[in-house]
């Protein structure tokens, strides 16, 4: 598939699926319509880059729908004074994205392949720094953060991840909410965080925010 097809249908992603489903921020919609996505998936799922539903990259991963990307980036409201932490880098596509938005970005990899995938795809890109670490466990090191996403779907959102956002910050994820993925942004206020459910919109799972299973008897 040519150059100019995948141009064409990245141009068709932002008119059927960003512009028709409330991502309005003009800074998001540009960003998105810049990042070639199909340099970020496997040769054999380019032609599947940008249909609306989770691309396969391997490891047992996805990344998520482009609508579910938009609609989280849109809400977020980020600046070039942010500093984002990107939790779930997968091969870099989304830090690609926040790399035209923000001022800074840290993402975070917990699969070493993937990680390192990651780090050769944005190679060019001087605001984005890749780790590798537990998902559940955000970056310390950098913290805080005024903006965290998290790039798939969690069923719960742990502490440590809110420790680590800034007064003020906000948090946006995929979150399992009475058993329905929904979109949620969540602000900070006395070191916790109140969720507002804005959307019920798949994502892909990400490892490491699996809700501990109980016992029924």
């Amino acid at each position: 598939m040519g150059q100019e097809n995948f141009n064409q249908m990245r141009k068709a992603m932002v008119v059927s699926q960003l512009r028709t489903t409330d991502v309005s921020d003009p800074r998001v919609i540009a960003a998105m319509s810049h990042v070639a996505r199909e340099d970020f998936v496997p040769a054999a799922q380019r032609h599947f880059a940008y249909a609306d539903r989770g691309v396969q990259i391997g490891e047992g991963r996805s990344l998520n729908p482009p609508l579910t990307t938009g609609r989280l980036l849109d809400v977020a409201n980020i600046t070039p004074a942010d500093k984002v932490l990107l939790i779930g880098a997968a091969t870099g596509y989304t830090a690609a994205v926040l790399a035209q938005l923000a001022g800074s970005v840290v993402a975070v990899e917990q699969n070493s392949k993937l990680a390192a995938t990651a780090k050769k795809n944005l190679a060019d890109f001087a605001n984005v720094t890749i780790e590798c670490g537990n998902h559940a466990e955000g970056w310390g090191p950098s913290a805080p953060y005024s903006v965290i996403l998290l790039d798939g779907l969690a069923e719960q959102i742990p502490q440590t991840l809110i420790d680590q956002l800034a007064p003020d910050g906000r948090i946006v994820a995929a979150i399992m909410h009475d058993g329905v993925p929904r979109l949620a942004l969540g602000r900070t206020a006395a070191g916790h965080v109140g969720y507002q459910y804005f959307a019920d919109c798949g994502g892909c799972p990400l490892p490491g925010f699996e809700e501990a299973k109980s016992f029924k008897f």
